[in-house]
């Protein structure tokens, strides 16, 4: 059987498998530019209220059921070979939004592609949560989300320029090149590395201590930091064994905090109302009286800015902990939305036809000033999200599981990430139509309680290795609101190792010394 070489760059590795995460912002923005087309409008028969929503939710669909299997996928054939396992659906589901007719057909082309997102989405974070230092986990982590930003900025803006294509070949050709970021994420899979913690888990030590050392210290498999961390693997392995098999030990003893901590942050994230800015956009646009090419760039935009601010953070990402980010994110969201669900309640005409002639948009915002507060906040909104919950989110559910529930813990909360993202789909078209700038002062008050939630209820992760995040949340660990970033025990372990190092090397040269006195004798 042929080995093909593998690269244990930690930031090559992640860009290679973070082109998950760029399948998954492709096939948002492969709609976000396209449903308010003429071409996809006259095609589809102007689709809006619960049909609208049934198309832009079917992702979520997909993303629910991949979700599902993905933690017993990755657990049976590893991290990485369960990423592949998923590309095959993306293809499939790929031709069959290509060769539409219908709008069910579209939407069980956008179900398989979803599948694709759900196993991917929970999956890349594993992966790259175990192969990854303590002290740059979150800022390899984020990479995955600034895969997503990009495949999201990328796939809108061939939306756009397809949309200058007349007729069905418009959104098909935009459609199409979702092929590309699949095809160099199967070719770049194979060379990499198997988990380390994974390979420990299925019982292939040798492999294990060579991949770690490889990626954590050019292979040197008695490097202090490689042995240090080995003994933390091999002591949480074995907590884990007595704490038995099946679905009890998410539940049993504390582990019932992280896996409340790891579904609820997934299902916070999505309740904090983001995706309807970053999903529509271009109907809040056309609200505030921005018509054509003008709609269409400054909802582009949002995208650019989502980039740029979460490149930002992953410079940061290490040094200003969890907690901070995903309470001020929090609320930083919640007021953004409570100025644009005011500024709308009270500069606000009615447009019953739907403004453009598109049913999902049945009211405008005034010219002006009004308008212009509701494009500045949507932006502002797209900036605190960006820097806070967009990254920090999908960090925190990847930290906080122990090594025999990562995989499947993960799972269950993308698959509330999916759930949650699959209702607000289905919420948000028809909120527009019936409850209109309610939507947003709803959204405001959800961020004013995730914001409490979080202060409460998760301790701060940044700094300390996988295996010590178990002791923050068991019986004896410490109040949320106490912990802080770092103060890891592996630094001390490091310590520990080097000084066992020193003394064996002083106990050899002081037994050679003494062999060379009895060979003079």
């Amino acid at each position: 059987m042929i080995t093909l070489p593998k690269i244990y760059n930690v930031q090559f590795v992640a860009l290679i498998a973070t082109l998950g995460g760029m399948l998954f912002g492709f096939d948002i923005s492969s709609m976000s530019a396209i449903v308010v087309t003429d071409q996809y409008i006259n095609y589809f028969n102007n689709p809006s209220g619960v049909i609208q929503g049934a198309i832009g939710a079917a992702l979520a669909a997909g993303s629910v059921l991949g979700s599902a299997i993905a933690g017993p996928l990755s657990d049976r054939f590893g991290r990485r070979d369960s990423i592949m396992f998923a590309c095959l659906f993306w293809l499939i589901g790929t031709v069959v939004q290509v060769t539409t007719t219908s709008v069910g057909q579209l939407i069980a082309g956008r179900v398989l592609n979803g599948f694709t997102v759900g196993i991917t989405s929970s999956q890349v974070p594993v992966y790259l949560a175990e192969i990854a230092h303590k002290d740059k986990r979150g800022s390899l982590v984020i990479i995955q989300q600034l895969a997503i930003e990009f495949g999201i900025l990328i796939m809108y803006f061939i939306g756009y320029g397809c949309s200058y294509i007349d007729g069905s070949a418009s959104f098909r050709t935009a459609w199409g090149i979702q092929f590309i970021p699949c095809f160099f994420l199967i070719i770049g899979l194979p060379f990499l590395p198997r988990s380390p913690r994974w390979l420990a888990k299925v019982g292939r030590d040798k492999e294990a201590i060579k991949t770690l050392a490889d990626i954590q210290a050019h292979g040197n498999t008695e490097d202090t930091l490689v042995l240090a961390e080995w003994n933390e693997i091999v002591g949480a392995m074995r907590a884990e064994r007595e704490a038995g098999k099946g679905w009890r030990k998410f539940f049993r003893n504390g582990m019932w905090k992280r896996t409340m901590a790891g579904i609820s942050v997934q299902a916070w994230q999505q309740l904090a109302g983001a995706n309807v800015i970053v999903y529509y956009l271009a109907y809040i646009a056309q609200m505030a009286g921005l018509r054509g090419d003008v709609a269409m760039v400054t909802s582009g935009i949002q995208y650019a800015v989502f980039i740029v601010f979460t490149g930002i953070m992953w410079l940061f990402i290490d040094k200003v902990g969890r907690r901070p980010l995903l309470v001020c994110g929090a609320l930083g969201m919640g007021f953004c939305h409570f100025v644009v669900g005011g500024v709308m309640a009270t500069h606000y005409v009615s447009v019953p036809g739907g403004v453009g002639g598109n049913a999902n948009i049945v009211f405008a915002v005034r010219s002006g000033a009004p308008a212009n507060t509701v494009i500045v906040f949507s932006y502002l909104l797209i900036v605190v999200y960006s820097l806070t919950l967009a990254p920090g989110c999908w960090i925190y559910a990847a930290e906080i599981w122990s090594l025999g529930t990562r995989a499947t813990g993960m799972s269950m909360a993308a698959l509330s990430n999916w759930v949650f993202n699959f209702a607000l789909g289905m919420f948000t078209p028809p909120a527009f139509v019936n409850i209109q700038w309610r939507i947003f002062i709803i959204f405001g008050v959800l961020c004013v309680a995730a914001a409490v939630w979080f202060w409460v209820f998760y301790p701060e992760t940044c700094g300390k290795t996988l295996e010590e995040i178990e002791i923050m949340f068991g019986s004896d660990g410490p109040r949320p609101w106490n912990t802080r970033r770092g103060e890891s025990r592996l630094d001390a372990g490091i310590e520990t190792a080097r000084y066992g190092q020193r003394k064996a090397a002083t106990e050899g040269d002081h037994s050679e010394n003494l062999r060379a006195g009895a060979a003079k004798v």
